[in-house]
């Protein structure tokens, strides 16, 4: 049941222009959120209240710093510094968020199915396990939500020329997924649903000619932002609550060799957010250096695993680190890259009424030569797991909050929001209380899982990342406020199993600055977070089972 007094809320019709492919003539494509048009009096409104989600991609704590609406919903609301992802994976992260539930409760443990020999990952595994009937905007719909999606959706979800679009996915009211073209910025595909069909719009790039504003105007997150302010203008008028998450791009880097423009970097940010003193926001670029990417190129001599007995195991970290000028170089155009989304939530908090959530978070962070690491994602380290997550509206009393939250947690709390009762499959919190109390402590651990990408191969990153992605080995771990314990399989052999053991405090520095497994001093700290790891070893349900209140607790 939902702790807020909640107020009015609603939507109008609205349409826009699909763009067709070449050669296709010009149609009018009816808006989604059409149905919903017709106004309510006053007192027939639904008074549950509307939620707003802004999903970003590969957004790193470092650009936290940069992002005006991230201070503003700071100063408005509840921020969560704890905040961690299940896996530091793009589709296995995303697949948690919409079902509240553990990799290896949705099936879903790598980014892609290797072009569908392995259901192992990205959609495949997603639809094969049965996760679409179990995302939580299912149950949003059948009480009654309008319920929207823009943006990115999952890897594998996927349209190009001569291939049949793919299925529709069930629970959404309106369903504007930008397929994966738009990772480069310019020229790609997205959906639209008509009759609970989906039709394809296509968005060409303007010529290398055209000037910047027309080029800003077809950047995919413009049309995002776009397809998103459409929704919300249609919807906040009318009587019946909505739910919408805005998925965007930024800063995810292009995943082709060359950009779509001559001169495009590898995070492509919109032209006018090129050049200038503030391009990358309330930070000037020339202030963004390794200083802020602590562990940046800390010697890994002392991070390598250890076996159970303390003796040192195979390191696994061992590829060449990222240079300090393309660290640099890439840390600024991830900020100049987030400062549209910037804009766009700063246009949804202007835009949306008193009774509307607005969360704004991540799916995972990002690494650019900390740890003595690469550029990219995967690891257990508070570079890749930690993401923002803040929350503004109706009885969101603003401050700090020292809850450990999960991304499983986000989708009990929509539900919990829009008072619905919790799901027993469900291995999430609701974090509703949290909101209304900064002090309630529940929850002071969270648990991660991660399989090696080797097993699948083909994620879209490789162009850029190489084996950075390939070569971390498949972990389970647990994190608390201020320690992290991975569990590594160091033998990725079929059916051999090495363990290597890595403890990290984080009470006297921000980064993992030495492997402390083997420490005497530590010795009472790993034992208690070895005890958790064996514990969730325990917590094997899947799909649809019920969890278990002993599982739901190892989080305390």
């Amino acid at each position: 049941m939902c702790l807020f007094a909640l107020m009015a809320c609603g939507a109008t019709g609205g349409s826009y222009d699909a763009v067709p492919g070449a050669g296709e003539p010009l149609r009018q494509a009816t808006s989604d959120s059409a149905a919903v048009a017709e106004l309510k009096p006053a007192a027939a409104r639904d008074e549950r209240p509307n939620i707003v989600v802004v999903l970003l991609d590969d957004f790193s704590m470092d650009l936290v710093q940069t992002m005006r609406s991230v201070q503003q919903m700071r100063k408005a609301g509840a921020s969560y510094p704890h905040s961690f992802v299940t896996d530091s994976l793009c589709c296995v992260s995303r697949s948690s968020f919409f079902t509240g539930q553990y990799p290896h409760q949705t099936g879903v443990l790598t980014n892609t199915s290797n072009k569908g020999e392995s259901k192992l990952g990205g959609w495949p595994a997603y639809d094969t396990n049965g996760n679409p009937e179990r995302a939580f905007n299912v149950r949003l719909q059948e009480a009654g939500y309008q319920t929207g999606f823009v943006g990115k959706f999952l890897n594998e979800y996927e349209w190009s020329p001569g291939r049949a679009l793919p299925p529709v996915v069930p629970g959404w009211t309106t369903f504007n997924t930008v397929f994966g073209s738009a990772y480069d910025g310019w020229d790609f595909a997205s959906t639209t649903l008509v009759d609970q069909r989906l039709q394809l719009v296509q968005h060409p790039a303007p010529p290398a000619s055209a000037s910047n504003s027309a080029k800003d105007k077809a950047y995919a997150g413009a049309v995002i932002g776009d397809l998103a302010m459409d929704f919300l203008t249609a919807n906040e008028a009318a009587g019946t609550p909505y739910f919408l998450e805005v998925a965007l791009y930024a800063p995810h880097n292009r995943t082709n060799p060359q950009g779509h423009y001559a001169g495009d970097p590898l995070f492509p940010p919109m032209f006018r957010d090129r050049s200038g003193k503030r391009s990358c926001g309330r930070v000037a670029c020339r202030k963004l250096t390794v200083d802020d990417l602590p562990g940046f190129a800390d010697p890994r001599k002392d991070n390598r695993p250890r076996l159970a007995n303390g003796k040192r195991a195979r390191a696994w970290n061992t590829a060449r680190t990222l240079p300090a000028s393309a660290a640099v170089r890439d840390l600024r155009d991830r900020a100049r890259m987030a400062q549209s989304a910037d804009r766009l939530v700063r246009r949804i908090l202007e835009t949306v009424g008193p009774d509307t959530y607005v969360v704004l978070t991540s799916d995972n962070g990002f690494h650019l030569g900390q740890n003595g690491m690469g550029r990219g994602k995967g690891t257990p380290y508070d570079t890749d797991v930690r993401v923002p997550l803040l929350v503004t509206g109706p009885g969101v009393v603003p401050g700090k909050r020292r809850e450990v939250t999960s991304n499983i947690d986000l989708a009990p709390t929509f539900e919990e929001l829009a008072g619905l009762p919790p799901v027993p499959f469900r291995s999430g919190l609701s974090l509703v209380p949290t909101l209304a109390d900064p002090a309630l402590v529940r929850q002071s651990h969270a648990f991660l899982e991660h399989t090696q990408q080797t097993l699948t191969g083909n994620d879209p990153d490789a162009a850029f990342s190489g084996s950075e992605l390939d070569r971390i080995p498949t972990y389970t771990a647990v994190r608390s406020r201020t320690a992290l314990l991975a569990r590594f399989d160091l033998d990725p052999r079929p059916g051999k199993v090495t363990w290597g053991y890595e403890y990290y405090s984080y009470k006297r520095g921000k980064f993992e600055k030495r492997n402390a497994f083997a420490s005497r001093k530590r010795a009472p700290e790993v034992a208690a977070l070895m005890a958790k790891l064996t514990a969730f070893d325990g917590c094997r349900e899947v799909a649809d089972q019920p969890v278990s209140e002993g599982c739901r607790a190892l989080r305390q």
